[in-house]
């Protein structure tokens, strides 16, 4: 018999916890202090992380960790440690953005299961299989799939689909939002995001703040995720109260059970939390500017006291979840004993006094089912109860329910105990780097094919796939080292890019730029020259260990990293950072331009929103992803001698004209000369 779909829920606290597993949550995910992509949560200590397993498998409901940060090379031997201590602790799953540290856990923990976070940016047939070839055992898909899309991956490839079904939605795509890092020196990768998108962002002619949209719930979609191969649906909230996350998983349960929302809770879903109400949109296909929202005051007082005080009433009691089975047996002038049996793991106890022979009335079958049916106050119910007496026997009903709480109780204890050995942590290693005095090679990436002569002198440059195969060959012809871009929001579009790779291809055009890991695997099948993406959030050297061994032949680093950082990181992979360009702080797939009259325009250089100190992001759209740019360019050229063992820096070209692009070469930019406002970006500052 197939399994129900999954509901899993957030626990940001034990308040939070408590009221999941009350409301009929199947699993939990949650937080340790550390590395953990809601870091402004309460999350769980170490000894408080055990608690909570152990809570959680005595009611049959699976706990998995989070340690969904990107990692540099100082924190993971931590990190590894701390996944060492869950697994000993009995963790049944660890949700992992950093490819670096998912390698490291696979090596030394093999038989823990890996899921791959959301913040992996996996939304394909072949991200998910890269994940499945790779050893993971689930995948957290990013939000922004439609139902159709979410079915054609889960017909591609046998792992595990997780799909947020309620809960907040952010406007990029999770893992390339660079918003709060660029702006504020807290990252979002790093579990610090400051949410500048919920801010007011002015766009003319259209919304005051067209970065926030409404949350996500696709509660009466559940049973068709399931029938459409989806095992987990999950709730976000893991910073939300305690009386959202009951709220979300007895709708969630309520429809999986029953295909049935009651008004109630119905009611009580959109009163406790919203953004000016819920959206489908990506799940139904239809982007548009309904999908956006902000928190209002109504919104707010919404959820008053009276309302949270009926939905803490719903789960102030233990809910029964472990059916078991008991067996009595009782004799005149002996101890009696109690057997119970939950499927798996059996408990007999025995009473601490003699039967006695009856005076009067002799102790009835009926009335020994009817106390040990009092199982209130623990998480367990009784499927059968087999009553055995001897004689006239005379037992105190106090005594009968001694025996039920002991038996019941060391039951518990049973169900808690950790059955796997333990694991001693494994002391990493990293390679280390050679040092060079070469200096890095140039690149530039552009918009279109009108690329000046300035850049023949590049090593490499990069081209949206979307141009003509004759425009690439024109560029080859002129004496570019050209080649192709693949897209980083690849959503709905694999097959077509597939087909467009195998074209370039038979053209001559071998060399490829892929930034999301779905674009990686779909290259690597192609046989085709891969150089890593920004997009990919390489950030340590065990990442850059992976790149290599997975066949990348170079990659952009993370521009979340300080100078220090890349000039200590190790391996032999060649390395490049991003030395120009208006950097992208999102990935979004719902335009901001949904929000004006007339809908999404595909965008031109003119489009832009401003933020209340007035500076204006522009924000270009190909009809099917858009990218928000920050309001000035990053800078770095002329101190690039400062970055050691970088083999190449890019010049990463966006709303620039032609006129702009010569000027910004190379030759120009040495001396800042064509620049009076600029950022240095992240390198020389850093980020939480």
């Amino acid at each position: 018999m197939k399994n129900k779909i999954e509901i899993l829920a957030p626990a940001g606290s034990a308040e939070s916890l408590v009221a999941a597993v009350r409301s009929g949550a199947d699993a939990v995910y949650l937080g340790a202090k550390d590395f953990s992509a809601r870091a402004s949560a309460k999350n769980f200590s170490l000894e408080e992380l055990g608690e909570a397993i152990a809570y959680c498998h005595v009611r049959n409901v699976k706990a998995y960790l989070t340690v969904n940060t990107l990692m540099f090379d100082c924190e993971l031997q931590s990190a590894l440690e701390l996944i060492t201590n869950a697994y000993n602790l009995g963790i049944d799953a660890v949700i992992i953005q950093d490819i670096g540290l998912a390698c490291l856990v696979r090596r030394h923990l093999p038989k823990l299961r890996l899921h791959g976070s959301t913040q992996m940016s996996v939304h394909t047939p072949k991200g998910a299989q890269a994940l499945y070839e790779m050893g993971f055992s689930r995948v957290v898909l990013s939000r922004e799939l439609s139902l159709k899309e979410i079915k054609e991956i889960a017909q591609a490839c046998p792992i595990e689909l997780e799909v947020f079904v309620h809960g907040a939605l952010c406007m990029s795509v999770s893992g390339q939002c660079y918003f709060s890092a660029m702006l504020g020196g807290r990252s979002g990768n790093r579990g610090m995001c400051a949410q500048p998108c919920r801010l007011p962002f002015k766009l003319k002619g259209g919304s005051d703040h067209a970065l926030s949209l409404k949350d996500n719930s696709l509660v009466e979609y559940i049973n068709e995720l399931e029938k459409s191969g989806v095992h987990s649906a999950k709730i976000e909230g893991r910073m939300k109260r305690p009386e959202y996350v009951a709220s979300a998983v007895s709708a969630c349960k309520e429809m999986r059970d029953t295909g049935y929302i009651s008004p109630d809770t119905q009611h009580n879903l959109e009163r406790v939390f919203s953004r000016t109400g819920f959206t489908n949109g990506y799940a139904m296909g239809k982007r548009d500017g309904d999908m956006f929202g902000y928190r209002r005051r109504e919104d707010v007082v919404s959820s008053d006291e009276k309302l949270l005080s009926q939905i803490r009433n719903s789960y102030k009691d233990e809910a029964p979840r472990v059916a078991v089975t008991f067996e009595f047996h009782a004799k005149t002038g002996e101890h009696p004993t109690l057997s119970v049996y939950d499927g798996e793991n059996s408990v007999t106890v025995t009473g601490d006094t003699p039967a006695q022979e009856a005076i009067n009335l002799p102790l009835s079958a009926e009335k020994v089912c009817s106390l040990l049916s009092k199982c209130g106050g623990t998480p367990y119910f009784p499927k059968d109860i087999t009553c055995h007496t001897e004689g006239n026997v005379s037992i105190p009903a106090s005594k009968i329910n001694e025996l039920r709480r002991k038996a019941l109780a060391t039951l518990s204890e049973l169900r808690a105990k950790l059955l796997r050995p333990s694991l001693e942590t494994v002391r990493i290693s990293l390679p280390e780097r050679e040092s060079s005095s070469a200096l890095p090679l140039t690149r530039a990436r552009f918009t279109d094919s009108d690329i000046p002569k300035e850049y023949k002198k590049c090593d490499l440059v990069f081209v949206p796939l979307s141009c003509s195969v004759e425009e690439f060959l024109r560029l080859k012809a002129e004496g570019f080292s050209v080649a192709a871009e693949i897209p980083r929001g690849m959503f709905g579009r694999e097959d077509i890019i597939k087909n467009k790779l195998l074209r370039l291809k038979e053209a001559g055009i071998t060399h490829v730029l892929a930034s999301n890991i779905g674009a990686v695997f779909l290259a690597r099948e192609l046989s085709l020259t891969i150089h890593g993406g920004f997009g990919l959030n390489i950030t340590n050297t065990a990442s850059l260990e992976w790149a290599r061994e997975y066949g990348i032949s170079d990659t952009e680093l993370s521009f979340e990293l300080t100078k220090e950082q890349i000039n200590s990181l190790g391996g032999t992979l060649p390395r490049g950072i991003i030395s120009y360009g208006y950097l992208p702080l999102m990935l979004t797939r719902c335009c901001p331009g949904y929000t004006a009259k007339g809908g999404c325009r595909l965008c031109s250089k003119d489009n832009h929103l401003q933020d209340r100190m007035g500076k204006n992001f522009i924000y270009t759209c190909d009809g099917n992803c858009t990218e928000i740019l920050n309001c000035v360019p990053l800078l770095i050229l002329e101190r690039i001698y400062e970055f050691c063992n970088l083999d190449f820096h890019v010049f990463r070209f966006t709303v620039e004209n032609s006129v702009e692009k010569v000027e910004n070469s190379p030759d120009f930019l040495s001396n800042n000369q064509n620049f009076t406002d600029f950022t240095r970006g992240i390198y020389y500052r850093g980020v939480k």
